[in-house]
């Protein structure tokens, strides 16, 4: 069964300005926004910024949220959420994950893309609310702030929630629609107005389902992926992973189609379970077990594998000119690898050695167009790496939390 368009209340909303926007340099007015910015992404209230407005937002072992200003260093408090065992950003929220629900932050930055050129927002922060469900969820986001959906599936109860990421961005939580399916290790995947669904086929599972906005079946739309895992969005469609390659989702004229992206014949490496790249770039990578790194590109529709240097715990594609990848060894240092032989290219200090060893929090390092951040929540601290220029250590920020969860806002 499934219920649709359910607004849940803002609980315990918390508004906290980032930066006042008026007459500070560089803020176009919310009145000039909605003057000139033609609906590029704009929401009433925030105003039009002339740069990204970069940060990073943590969550630390007892749930606060801080926001690190990348461009003028300061940080805000921006309240207190669930103690989450999980946490997903999209370049606006954070979906912090607990035992019994999903709790949303607005971080109150974000940029749209307009695929040719793109528009910086600013408005202010504040924690949302929360979406109930039984164990800790699982959470798939689009490149989308303003628009589509956010999927949530609960391993516990069997939930199966998309979220409408628009009524987000005006401070509410909608559900679009809230599907009861067999517990287990699921995912929704929001893809344009649709979403895929795991389902079990003989106690694990095999397929996904197509529904759309109001929760309602697909025709004809289904994909087989055993032992779906993992999933990313590209700017070409989103990816699950699969145990005998991955499942591209791509939406045309309005209509939804699947594709299978099967690995290389031959191939003993271990399936991909989890995805990361610079965000909206075609080419995503994964670990391949022990044996090295997969790298999808998603526009050509193919795998490589590449070799590891050292025992890793976290991988990304750039997807720049140069081709880098970067990645996380178990010894804590940050690799810079070339993305075509998988030479090692630089490397910084071991960074989360301590981190990793005590399994306080969770690293993880972060790509974008210029740099790359890492969180190390038992050192307290949070680096900022320019990986193009031999690994250099750009800057580093103490903090006085254990920063345990990290996503960078403003892109």
């Amino acid at each position: 069964m499934h219920r649709s368009a359910l607004t849940l209340p803002v609980v315990g909303l918390l508004l906290v300005s980032l930066v006042g926007c008026a007459g500070a340099p560089g803020v176009a007015s919310a009145t000039s926004t909605a003057e000139e910015g033609g609906g590029h992404g704009r929401i009433d209230g925030a105003a039009e910024v002339a740069e990204p407005p970069l940060g990073l937002t943590t969550i630390d072992r007892h749930g606060s949220v801080r926001h690190l200003d990348l461009l003028d260093e300061s940080i805000s408090e921006l309240g207190e959420v669930r103690v989450p065992s999980r946490v997903t950003g999209d370049g606006r929220y954070l979906f912090a994950a607990g035992d019994n629900g999903v709790t949303v932050v607005d971080s109150g930055r974000w940029t749209w893309d307009h695929v040719d050129h793109f528009h910086y927002y600013r408005a202010e922060s504040r924690i949302l609310g929360d979406v109930p469900g039984g164990g800790v969820a699982s959470l798939a986001t689009t490149n989308s702030s303003t628009t589509g959906g956010t999927g949530i599936y609960f391993a516990g109860s069997g939930d199966a929630v998309l979220l409408d990421t628009e009524a987000l961005s005006k401070g509410e939580i909608v559900e679009r629609f809230r599907i009861e399916t067999t517990p287990h290790d699921g995912l929704v995947v929001p893809v344009g107005s649709f979403a895929l669904v795991t389902e079990l086929q003989g106690g694990a599972v095999g397929s996904v389902i197509a529904y759309d906005g109001s929760g309602m079946p697909v025709p004809g739309v289904t994909g087989e992926c055993p032992d779906a895992r993992g999933t990313i969005t590209t700017r070409v469609g989103a990816v699950i992973g699969c145990a005998d390659g991955a499942l591209l989702a791509t939406v045309a004229d309005g209509d939804l189609s699947l594709e299978h992206i099967p690995y290389p014949p031959g191939t003993t490496a271990a399936p991909a379970t989890a995805f990361a790249n610079r965000e909206g770039r075609p080419t995503v990578a994964a670990l391949a077990g022990g044996e090295g790194i997969w790298l999808l590109d998603t526009r050509e529709r193919s795998w490589a594998l590449l070799p590891a240097p050292a025992p890793l715990v976290q991988v990304t594609a750039v997807d720049d000119e140069a081709q880098h990848v970067l990645a996380l060894a178990e010894d804590g240092r940050v690799l810079v690898l070339d993305g075509i032989t998988g030479a090692l290219l630089a490397e910084t200090p071991p960074l989360v050695a301590e981190s990793l060893s005590r399994g306080d929090g969770e690293p993880l390092l972060i790509a974008d167009d210029q740099r790359a951040y890492l969180n190390a929540p038992t050192e307290q601290r949070l680096y900022e790496i320019d990986f193009a220029d031999a690994a250099r250590i750009a800057r580093e920020f103490a903090t006085d939390t254990t920063p345990a969860f990290v996503v960078e806002t403003g892109r």
